[in-house]
């Protein structure tokens, strides 16, 4: 053999050779056991941090869903409140939007300034005619007028439910053992008072007013025995705001409201001594 050459079984006679290789054997086998172990490890760990990434994403999907119906409701109500004031609604950052036109803020058009400058003054507004109602008319209807030209205003305007008795009224005036009559069925209303240009039945005495009291006849609804509703005249008596007052069987009566009167009441106007007597024919 020549020198230095090697036989093939010459390293495996080397010292420690083979231990090396059982080593490294070993060292192997147990590297492919340690990933075997370690993989399904990995695994987990690629699922929970899929498991994560969904979760983000879901999350992130909700925190959009939730920031698109609070923009959608913003444009809902401010929509509606601009339709309740007659506006058009307002689309952009008032609504909701994120549009940098509409959320800068509007110029005040030539328009509205030129209707601005062109507004007329108080002055020129009453120069306008007015076609609202003054009250001359029912002051005027309100009015008489005696021979002399002398106008006079009346107190007291009827009601519209007054209506002309049916059954025949009739006052029975005392005083000084005196005694008069005065019918007062043929009309509606009465009007007791000094003033003779106005009044319907004249009162003598100076303690009454010019326009004293009046007996109004008015259409009432009220039941009967059987419970049925029907409607009746019946008389009132009203003050107008007399001086020194109107009684009924020595009560004083409030001004300017209406207060029924009954049969045999006794009436009494102002400080006069007269009495005045209601009765009807059916009672007579």
């Amino acid at each position: 053999m020549a020198r230095g050459s090697r036989s093939p079984n010459a390293s495996d006679s080397r010292p420690g050779r083979r231990e090396r290789d059982r080593d490294y054997d070993r060292d192997r086998d147990r590297r492919s056991s340690r990933y075997d172990e370690d993989r399904p490890r990995h695994d987990d760990r690629r699922r929970e941090r899929r498991d994560d990434g969904d979760e983000r994403n879901r999350s992130s999907r909700r925190g959009s869903e939730r920031d698109s119906y609070r923009r959608d409701s913003g444009r809902d109500r401010n929509s509606e409140r601009d339709r309740d004031a007659g506006r058009e609604p307002q689309w952009g950052a008032r609504a909701g939007g994120s549009s940098r036109r509409s959320a800068s803020p509007r110029r005040p058009s030539r328009a509205g300034s030129r209707s601005k400058s062109r507004s007329k003054s108080p002055e020129e507004d009453k120069a306008k005619p007015n076609f609202g109602a003054s009250g001359l008319l029912a002051a005027e209807t309100k009015t008489v007028k005696d021979a002399s030209g002398n106008k006079t205003v009346l107190k007291y305007h009827e009601p519209p439910e007054a209506r002309k008795p049916v059954v025949g009224w009739r006052l029975y005036v005392f005083k000084d053992n005196q005694e008069d009559v005065l019918h007062i069925a043929r009309q509606s209303a009465y009007l007791f008072g000094r003033d003779r240009t106005v009044v319907d039945v004249v009162l003598e005495h100076p303690s009454c007013s010019k326009q004293h009291a009046v007996i109004q006849f008015r259409q009432v609804k009220e039941k009967n025995e059987f419970g049925e509703v029907k409607a009746t005249v019946k008389p009132f008596i009203i003050d107008l705001e007399s001086t020194n007052g109107t009684h009924v069987n020595d009560i004083a009566l409030p001004t300017s409201r209406y207060v029924e009167l009954k049969l045999q009441d006794i009436i009494k106007f102002g400080e006069s001594a007269r009495e005045y007597v209601l009765l009807s024919e059916d009672a007579a």
